[in-house]
């Protein structure tokens, strides 16, 4: 099997090694059998209560909506395991003193926090990373922000999210790595070694995988809305990351929001143990989303807060978030009985296991003399810069328009996001998350473009109205993010002018545009795809001088661009790039980085459209068929930009698709070859993407499986021979009517090229 291993990430490799440990632990590691041991012998002398309280999650601050008061009581009573949301340090070790040196039997508190794509270092956003189709990308980014985490005193971090999302209207898409199980599970393990390295240390942070299971698919792309996946479809899809990440090592997982199939995630037996410990064997511990314990009975799950906190445990959470329900409730369900004492241990035993492999035990506090340095080493900067680049996707190009050249005199940059700090690193950062001022001075397009062309060009802006969200989420209030008056009539007219004649005046125009950063994210679903706000009145106006126009996207999912692909000269997708987002886009617009970035997701034409994805089943009537138009009677319903799909400034050439053995046995493997050449006048990266179908089996199949990727770069007129391995693990599937995971005799198309359309073609035979 290859993923992404052709350059073995050559050029992250500097990065990797240059982020030695920072964090100035002298603590040793501990094997996993040791922590065990010592966990064990802790267990036996702590009560009841003590040992409810490592189950117990509390709130860090306080604020409207969360409520929740200053731990310290809890804490120096031992009923504290961990406490969130809090990045302040000097209030981290003031805490953590409180329960090493005040609490009966000293034990550390783990703090967590959701350091998602960088901590002063903002990454781009994980779907934009899993547009590198390159998992070294966000191993090196997550080992950077792991580091920095560790060193400002975070130790568990809440991510990855490996929610499969099928629906661009779900607004946490953003968060994941898009529609493909095979791409998200290579993306899963690349951020769990990212996190935690080979093994749990001191050094490390733990990673916790979110949100388990069947989040992604809520109805309608409404976040929080109920889930309902048959089993098979658990299997093949949206439990696969899930359990690469458990391979991987990750210590711990987060239980979703949401109703799976009418059963809370969060009390689910069936997927808290069932599942995850007893069919994977997990090891470490689970923890709630926030409040998800008390909202069982929101939910109509649970009677009461009593039987929440019973249903929960005895499914196999072992933490809860927040809610305070495991601290009211679980010492009288122990003292009657119907918890067990051997249940509760088995809850607590990890969340100590955890604690010990860290090293908090022997280095419980933060070096606060340290913190500042390491969260601002430059080489954090340039790797970010290297991984917004990679991780951009050219979706058109018309007539050569990109790269521009270097010695344009005049450009207008227009649109609401050219300029605007505060969306170009997209949501969850973490020093600016709840209020705070971020101390890491992104860099917008606008000023990446300054500083490409320097002092001789002539820059002229046209921002236009702030983009504002029309309904308030839950979160919205809590951080008090209000909605903004939508502008008038003679507002807009008057931008939409202001745009016309900036572009009139200028040699290009580069349009900035897409959603602001809490258009995408938790509690941030769309009905619609449209450019927010008058964006594409001014787009219209820009592409009526006449000049040539390239739009830079902004965002968080796709967004709906049928009349920027049929009038706009070229389009770069940069979502949200991160900290030096606008000269990671300024090097791909002059070509100093030849973009290579391709779509993890099916790119709608509309809203209607979905669900949408590549890896669908036939029908009795498919689509391929050369008199089959649309499912639509209105629109295509083709994708306006397919799986897979990204351009370059050069071009490429799939050949010589071959089997090493063209049939092979149900528990044999064969290897696949391909060569792939640039044909093109520039160096560039091309991604080489391997599909499979099996034609008939026990149950019918997606019309293509995305088995096999590498990302390469190729000099003009390379060629590269790539392998690929088809065996158990690419060819097996769960079936409905087996019940098992097996490989089946039949017949398997093959394809290789460079998105999910790919021609070039072979078949494989698999026997008994």
């Amino acid at each position: 099997m290859r993923i992404g291993m052709g350059m073995k990430g050559i050029w992250m490799a500097g990065a990797l090694l240059a982020c030695a440990s920072v964090t100035g632990a002298q603590a040793a590691s501990i094997s996993h059998e040791e922590a065990h041991r010592r966990a064990e012998a802790l267990l036996k002398q702590m009560t009841v209560e003590e040992k409810v309280g490592q189950m117990n999650q509390s709130s860090g601050i306080t604020m409207p909506g969360l409520g929740g008061e200053k731990p310290d009581a809890l804490i120096t009573q031992g009923k504290v395991g961990s406490v969130l949301w809090l990045t302040d340090v000097k209030e981290i070790n003031r805490l953590q003193h409180l329960a090493v040196e005040r609490s009966r039997l000293h034990i550390p508190i783990l703090f967590g926090f959701d350091v998602i794509h960088g901590y002063r270092t903002i990454f781009p956003v994980p779907l934009a990373m899993a547009s590198s189709w390159d998992p070294t990308v966000e191993e090196a980014a997550q080992h950077l922000a792991g580091q920095d985490a560790r060193a400002a005193g975070i130790q568990w971090t809440f991510t990855p999210m490996v929610d499969i999302a099928r629906d661009a209207r779900w607004g946490r898409m953003v968060e994941g790595a898009g529609e493909d199980p095979y791409l998200g599970a290579a993306m899963a393990r690349a951020q769990v070694r990212g996190f935690q390295g080979a093994e749990l240390g001191p050094d490390s942070v733990l990673a916790c995988v979110k949100h388990y299971a069947g989040y992604g698919a809520a109805d309608g792309g409404r976040d929080y809305d109920s889930s309902y996946v048959p089993e098979d479809l658990l299997r093949n899809v949206y439990l696969v990351p899930f359990h690469a990440a458990e391979e991987a090592g990750a210590g711990s997982f987060m239980s979703a929001y949401m109703d799976l199939n009418d059963v809370p995630a969060t009390g689910n037996h069936w997927l808290l143990t069932e599942v995850l410990r007893d069919e994977w064997g997990f090891k470490g511990f689970v923890v709630s989303d926030a409040f998800a314990v008390a909202s069982l009975q929101t939910h109509g799950y649970a009677s009461d807060p009593q039987d929440a906190a019973y249903k929960a445990v005895t499914a196999g959470l072992n933490m809860d978030m927040a809610s305070l329900t495991f601290t009211h409730n679980l010492p009288a369900l122990v003292k009657s009985g119907k918890v067990t004492d051997a249940q509760l241990d088995a809850a607590v035993l990890p969340i100590l296991e955890a604690k010990y492999e860290l090293g908090l035990f022997d280095q419980p506090y933060v070096d606060e003399s340290k913190v500042d340095a390491t969260l601002s080493r430059p080489e954090g900067l340039a790797l970010e810069r290297r991984i917004a680049g990679r991780s951009m996707v050219l979706l058109k190009n018309s007539h050569r328009t990109l790269p521009l050249s270097a010695t344009l005199n005049k450009i207008a940059v227009i649109g609401p996001l050219a300029d605007s700090t505060k969306d170009i690193e997209g949501g969850w950062t973490v020093e600016g998350l709840f209020g705070g001022a971020s101390k890491n001075h992104p860099v917008t397009v606008l000023a990446g473009l300054k500083a490409k062309l320097g002092a001789q060009a002539q820059v002229s802006v046209v921002p236009g109205p702030a983009l504002s969200r029309v309904y308030p989420s839950m979160l919205d209030t809590m951080t008090g993010n209000k909605p903004l008056p939508q502008p008038t009539a003679a507002e807009t007219a008057d931008w939409v002018a202001k745009a016309k004649a900036a572009a009139q005046q200028a040699d290009v125009v580069v349009a900035v545009m897409g959603e602001g950063a809490n258009m995408s994210g938790e509690a941030a679903s769309r009905a619609t795809l449209d450019l927010p706000g008058i964006q594409l009145q001014m787009l219209e106006a820009a592409v009526e001088t006449g000049k040539p126009v390239v739009l830079v996207l902004e965002n968080g999912r796709p967004v709906d661009l049928r009349w920027a692909e049929e009038h706009v000269a070229a389009i770069l997708e940069a979502w949200y790039p991160g900290t030096e987002g606008g000269n990671a886009v300024a090097d791909v617009l002059f070509g100093d980085v030849n973009p290579g970035g391709k779509l993890p997701v099916s790119w709608p034409r509309s809203a209607g459209q979905e669900p949408l994805y590549y890896n669908h089943n036939l029908t009795h009537e498919p689509e391929d068929r050369p008199e089959f138009t649309s499912r639509y009677w209105d629109l295509s319903s083709k994708p306006l930009y397919p799986f897979g799909y990204g351009l370059s400034y050069t071009s490429f050439k799939f050949t010589n698709l071959k089997l090493a053995n063209k049939s092979i046995k149900t528990g044999e493997a064969t290897e696949v070859q391909v060569d792939v050449t640039n044909t093109g006048k520039a160096a560039g990266d091309a991604v080489a993407q391997l599909y499979i179908h099996q034609r008939a089996g026990s149950a019918s199949r997606p019309v293509r499986q995305l088995k096999g990727f590498e990302r390469l770069s190729l000099k003009p007129g390379e060629t590269q021979t790539l392998k690929f391995t088809l065996g158990k693990h690419e060819l097996s599937f769960w079936s409905p009517q087996t019940k098992v995971w097996a490989v089946e005799p039949g017949v398997f198309d093959v394809w290789a090229g460079e998105d999910s359309t790919a021609s070039l073609h072979t078949e494989l035979t698999v026997t008994e």
